[in-house]
């Protein structure tokens, strides 16, 4: 595991769950407006405070019976060939595993869910399906089969027994009105949406000049959603 980041206790990520949270090295999406695009684009643990798996294990034992489980972030997780196995590493120490995903690969996501390795999983709407690869920062043969993929992964989720949310990140230069009920659409039946606002932060790509909508604006949209999916929620905060 390419494991890049590290915080030992979060109450923000995992809803309901005392947790901690690792952050792994790459992505297979360049989506503009990343707030992580540090570990997300350019993955060199020589660059970073790059985390062994034994690190990340040592504390979660240390934490037994006061954590409750584990967050695998990125950049995207599901691109780590050992991921299965760290996993089953972390289940041993008696932890439940929160995944979250850009669903790309949902090969994986089913896999994981078939051995009972997931107990939340958060996947990210990037945009409709029409300006997804856009959104996505990716053009050409990358963006051929991107969609596709979004929605088996969206299809697996609405069709599981666990946990699980999707999550819109609104960019005011990058989305339109029409927009959300299009989203709404791709991932109608769901069990909990969120949209948040793009925030500002020092994990975003250089020469960025992407912008939150305002309070009003979220809310305004929070009230679209919610006539399409009930269970919408907006946050501020951003991601």
């Amino acid at each position: 595991m390419l494991i890049l980041g590290f915080q030992k206790t979060t109450l923000l990520d995992y809803p309901g769950k005392l947790a901690s949270i690792i952050f792994t090295g790459g992505c297979n999406l360049r989506c503009p407006y990343c707030q992580n695009s540090g570990l997300a684009f350019d993955p060199d643990p020589e660059k970073t405070n790059a985390f062994s798996e034994e690190e990340v294990l040592s504390h979660l034992k240390k934490r037994r019976g006061m954590l409750e489980g584990l967050v695998i972030t990125g950049g995207e997780p599901t691109l780590q060939k050992d991921l299965i196995p760290f996993i089953e590493k972390v289940r041993a120490i008696g932890l439940l595993i929160k995944l979250d995903t850009n669903g790309t690969n949902p090969a994986l996501l089913k896999e994981l869910l078939g051995v009972k390795l997931l107990d939340y999983v958060a996947m990210d709407i990037k945009q409709s399906q029409d300006n997804y690869p856009a959104a996505c920062g990716l053009s050409g043969s990358a963006a051929a089969s991107l969609t596709e993929k979004v929605m088996e992964s969206v299809s697996i989720l609405l069709n599981c027994s666990i946990d699980y949310e999707f999550r819109t990140t609104i960019v005011s230069e990058l989305f339109k009105d029409e927009d959300l009920p299009k989203i709404a659409s791709m991932i109608k039946g769901a069990k909990r949406y969120f949209i948040q606002g793009f925030l500002e932060s020092p994990g975003v790509p250089e020469g960025c000049a992407f912008s939150s909508p305002s309070p009003e604006k979220m809310h305004e949209y929070e009230k679209i959603m919610k006539s399409y999916l009930p269970e919408t929620e907006v946050s501020l905060r951003g991601l």
